[in-house]
C-alpha cells in the first residue's frame, strides 16, 4: 500500500519540487530570504499516513541546500505535530528520512506537511528545496480507521486534561460527573489509589507501601532507563604472589592489546612498548581472583608472535581462541623480510600458538599495518579488519617528502576456510558505498544487528569525524554522520585518542576520549571525557568530562579518583557484567617522553538504582509529612525529623545532608509563609499534596500517568 503521496501546491514555481531534475539549476523552490520563519506547506489530495520524506538535490554541491530543517504534519494548518528535525548533506545524493507517524504504536494521518528550513549550507544564502517526495499509505481502507482513532484520541486527551484540572482544584462534583458521563480513565487505577491515599486521606504509611510495591514490580524501570549514567572509576590493586614482587603483574607499557573473555571474566594482555623496547609477554587477569598470571614471558619462544606494539587482537569466545595481526616497525629495521604481515591464533584451552600466515598480503589479505582495527564475528566465524597505516621501506613514517602514506582497506577473514577477501579498497569517499581508510579509529561489531560501526581516526594530518555502519551480510554502507554537521559540541571531539566498546544488548556504544597524540594540542585540553551513543535514538550524550571532577572535589587528586588522560592505552568491556577495564598507556609528559603507565582501572556506568529511588520517594513523602506536622505540632515534627526523616537521607552525600539540615527552618515558619502557585482556590494542604503527587507520578511509566500538560497552559494571550 506504500506509494508516493499526491499533493497540490501553487503557484507554478512551487511545482518545481514535484519533478526531480538534478541538472536544472532553476528546478527548485527558493525562499525569499534566509531569515526564519520561512516555510513550505504541502497539502495532500487526501489524508494519508506519511511514513517518510525524500529530498532530491542539484547535481553538484550547492550553498542553498538545507543544512538544518524541521518537518511538521497534521490534519489542519493551525495544529501540527513535530515529525522530524534533521539536515541534508551538501552533495548530490537523494536523502530519505523516516517521519514520526505513530502515537502509542497507533498510526495517525496527515493532510498537511510543513517543511521549515532553518539553515542553509552557505551562511547568508536563501533556502532551496529541489525535489520532495512523500511516501506512505493513502489507501482509504487503512487511513479511515486511523483518522477515526486520531479524532477519538484528541477528544479523549482533551477530556483527560479537564479531569486533571478539576481534580487539581478539588472540583469533585465536576470531576465525578465528567468521568461518569465519558467513562474515560484519567490514569491507571494504582495512581488513583495513590491520589486517594495521599491527597484526600493523608495516609502517608499506605503511600509508602504502594510506592514500595510499584518499585518491586518494576514500574520504575522505564524511568531508570531514561536517566543519565554516572561513571564510577575504581583502581584495581591486584593480589601479588609472594616473593614475585613486580613480576607478578604486567609492567609499564603503551601500544599493547587487550581482549576479554566475558564467560570466564578473564582479561588477556599481550605486548606493547615500554618506552625503550617492544614487549612479547602475555598475561591473563582473573576478575574473580583479582590476580594476574603470566602465561608467557616471551611468546616468540613458544612458536608465537615476536615482540610488538600497535598490533590488534580479537577473541572468539565460543571457540576460546585469540587472533593477533599487525604491528609497528621502526624504519631502521624495515626490510622485505621484516615487512611481512604475520598472523597468529592462540588457543586458550591448549595454551598453544599457531602461525596462520607468514604474510597475509600474499594470501589476499592486508599488508603489514599498524593502528588498524579488528573485530570478531563468532557466529559466522569471520574476522573483519579495517584501516591502519601500511608500512613501507621508503624512509620514516613521519617523512612528509616520502611518497603519500598508504592506508589499508576493509578485509574479511574466514576462520574456517582460512581465506581473505577484500571488501572495500581505500577510497576518497566519492560514492555512497565508498569508505575512507584511516588510522587510530574505532571499529566495533554489533553481534545482534550484524553491523560494523566505524568512526573517528586520522588520515595524514586530517582528523576524521565521520561515522558509518557496514552491514556484513548485505555488504552495505550506511553513513550515520558525514562529520560536517556543526553540532560538534554534542559529539566526541576529533584529534583525541578514542577507545570504544559496544553493548549489543543495550544498543549502546561507549567512547572514552583521552589525550591527543599531537603535542601541540595536548597541554591546552588535558581531560578525559566519556560518551555514549544510543544506536536506536541516533544520539550522543556526554556522561562526564574530568576537568569538572577535579574542581568539584579539590581535596582529592585526580589520580586517586580516576585514570589520568593518556593515549596508547587499552580499554575492554565485559557486556555481561557491564564493567570496563583500562590498562596502561602513555601520559604524554613532554618532560619524560619515555614514561609509560601500568595502572589498572575498572569503570562502571551507574544509573539510579531501584533502592535509591525507593529511598528518595520515601524521603519526599516524609519531608512533606514533616512540613505538615511543623505547622500544627512543632515538637512532634522535630522528633519525626530526627528519627523517621533522618533514616531516608544519605548522610555521606553533601547535597542531601545540606538539604536535610535546612528542613529544621520549617519549624519556625508561619502558615502564611506557604503559598502555592496556581492553586488559589484550594487549601494549602491539598495544593501541597497535589504537588507531591505530581512529583511521584513522574517515576511511573507514561502509559499509567495522567497527561503531562495542564489545561491552563493551552490559553494563549
Amino acid at each position: 500500500t506504500s506509494k508516493n503521496m499526491i499533493f497540490g501546491i501553487c503557484p507554478s514555481y512551487k511545482m518545481n519540487i514535484l519533478v526531480d531534475k538534478p541538472n536544472d539549476q532553476s528546478s527548485r523552490w527558493s525562499s525569499e530570504s534566509n531569515y526564519p520563519p520561512q516555510y513550505l506547506i504541502l497539502k495532500l489530495e487526501r489524508p494519508a499516513i506519511v511514513q517518510s520524506i525524500t529530498f532530491g538535490k542539484y547535481e553538484k554541491t550547492h550553498v542553498c541546500n538545507l543544512k538544518k530543517f524541521k518537518v511538521f504534519g497534521g490534519m489542519n494548518e493551525e495544529n501540527m505535530t513535530d515529525l522530524l528535525s534533521s539536515g541534508l548533506k551538501n552533495d548530490y545524493n537523494k536523502e530519505t528520512f523516516t517521519l514520526k507517524h505513530k502515537i502509542d504504536e497507533q498510526m495517525f494521518p496527515c493532510r498537511f506537511i510543513k517543511i521549515v528550513p532553518l539553515l542553509s549550507w552557505g551562511p547568508s544564502f536563501n533556502f532551496s528545496i529541489w525535489y520532495v517526495e512523500l511516501n506512505g499509505i493513502d489507501d482509504p481502507d487503512v487511513v479511515q480507521p486511523c483518522l477515526n482513532w486520531y479524532s477519538k484520541y484528541r477528544e479523549q486527551e482533551a477530556i483527560r486534561l479537564c479531569l486533571k484540572h478539576f481534580r487539581q482544584h478539588n472540583y469533585t462534583e465536576a470531576f465525578e460527573s465528567l468521568q461518569k458521563k465519558t467513562k474515560i480513565a484519567l490514569e491507571h487505577p494504582m495512581l488513583t489509589d495513590l491520589h486517594d491515599k495521599l491527597v484526600l486521606k493523608g495516609d502517608f504509611d499506605a503511600c509508602e507501601e504502594l510506592i514500595e510495591k510499584a518499585v518491586n514490580d518494576g514500574l520504575f524501570n522505564q524511568y531508570i532507563s531514561q536517566q543519565e549514567y554516572k561513571p564510577r572509576w575504581g583502581q584495581i590493586i591486584p593480589k601479588s604472589t609472594k616473593g614475585d614482587g613486580e613480576d607478578s603483574r604486567p609492567g609499564m607499557r603503551g601500544g599493547h592489546q587487550m581482549v576479554i573473555d566475558v564467560q570466564t571474566e578473564t582479561v588477556y594482555l599481550f605486548g606493547g612498548w615500554d618506552g625503550t623496547q617492544d614487549l612479547a609477554d602475555f598475561w591473563a587477569y582473573s576478575v574473580k581472583e583479582n590476580q594476574w598470571t603470566c602465561i608467557s614471558r616471551d611468546t616468540e619462544k613458544e612458536s608465537g608472535p615476536s615482540a610488538r606494539s600497535c598490533h590488534k587482537m580479537c577473541i572468539d569466545i565460543q571457540r576460546r581462541q585469540i587472533y593477533t595481526l599487525g604491528r609497528y616497525l621502526d624504519s631502521s629495521v624495515r626490510n622485505s623480510k621484516s615487512l611481512k604481515s604475520d598472523f597468529y591464533r592462540y588457543d586458550i584451552d591448549t595454551n598453544t600458538w599457531m602461525l596462520l600466515s607468514e604474510d597475509t598480503a600474499a594470501d589476499g589479505g592486508p599488508k603489514l599495518v599498524f593502528d588498524h582495527q579488528m573485530c570478531m564475528d563468532s557466529e559466522k566465524h569471520m574476522i573483519y579488519t579495517f584501516g591502519g597505516r601500511i608500512l613501507t621501506c621508503n624512509g620514516s613514517v613521519d617523512d612528509s617528502r616520502a611518497s603519500e602514506p598508504q592506508f589499508s582497506g576493509l578485509f574479511a577473514f574466514d576462520c574456517q576456510c582460512q581465506t581473505w577477501k577484500l571488501l572495500r579498497e581505500d577510497s576518497c569517499n566519492a560514492g555512497p558505498e565508498d569508505i575512507q581508510s584511516r588510522i587510530g579509529h574505532c571499529m566495533l561489531f554489533h553481534s545482534k544487528n550484524r553491523c560494523l560501526y566505524v568512526f573517528g581516526g586520522q588520515r595524514s594530518k586530517t582528523y576524521l569525524n565521520d561515522f558509518f555502519s557496514y552491514d556484513v551480510d548485505s555488504d552495505h554502507v550506511d553513513i550515520i554522520s558525514d562529520g560536517t554537521k556543526k553540532d560538534s559540541g554534542m559529539v566526541p571531539m576529533t584529534g583525541f585518542t578514542q577507545r570504544a566498546t559496544i553493548d549489543p544488548e543495550l544498543n549502546e556504544i561507549h567512547v572514552l576520549s583521552g589525550l591527543s597524540k599531537d603535542k601541540e594540542k595536548r597541554e591546552e585540553n588535558v581531560r578525559n571525557s566519556f560518551w555514549i551513543y544510543d544506536i536506536v535514538r541516533n544520539s550522543w550524550s556526554c556522561v562526564y568530562k574530568n576537568d569538572q571532577a577535579a574542581k568539584e572535589n579539590p581535596g582529592k587528586s585526580l589520580q586517586e579518583e580516576e585514570p589520568c588522560p593518556r593515549f596508547a592505552h587499552q580499554l575492554v568491556y565485559d557486556e555481561l557484567h557491564k564493567v570496563h577495564y583500562l590498562f596502561g598507556g602513555n601520559p604524554g609528559k613532554s618532560c619524560s617522553p619515555k614514561m609509560r603507565l601500568d595502572d589498572f582501572w575498572s569503570l562502571k556506568l551507574c544509573r539510579p538504582s531501584k533502592e535509591y529511588l525507593l529511598r528518595h520517594c520515601k524521603y519526599l513523602i516524609r519531608k512533606h509529612r514533616f512540613e505538615e506536622k511543623a505547622q500544627t505540632d512543632p515538637l512532634s515534627a522535630l522528633k519525626y525529623l530526627q528519627n523517621d526523616l533522618y533514616v531516608t537521607v544519605d548522610h555521606s552525600d553533601p547535597e542531601e545532608t545540606k538539604e536535610f539540615q535546612l528542613l529544621a527552618s520549617a519549624l519556625f515558619k508561619s502558615g502564611s509563609d506557604f503559598t502555592t502557585l496556581g492553586f488559589s482556590d484550594v487549601d494549602h494542604t491539598y495544593a501541597q499534596r497535589t504537588q507531591l503527587f505530581d512529583t511521584l507520578v513522574n517515576f511511573f511509566p507514561d502509559n499509567m500517568t495522567p497527561p503531562k500538560g495542564n489545561l491552563v497552559d493551552l490559553i494563549t494571550l
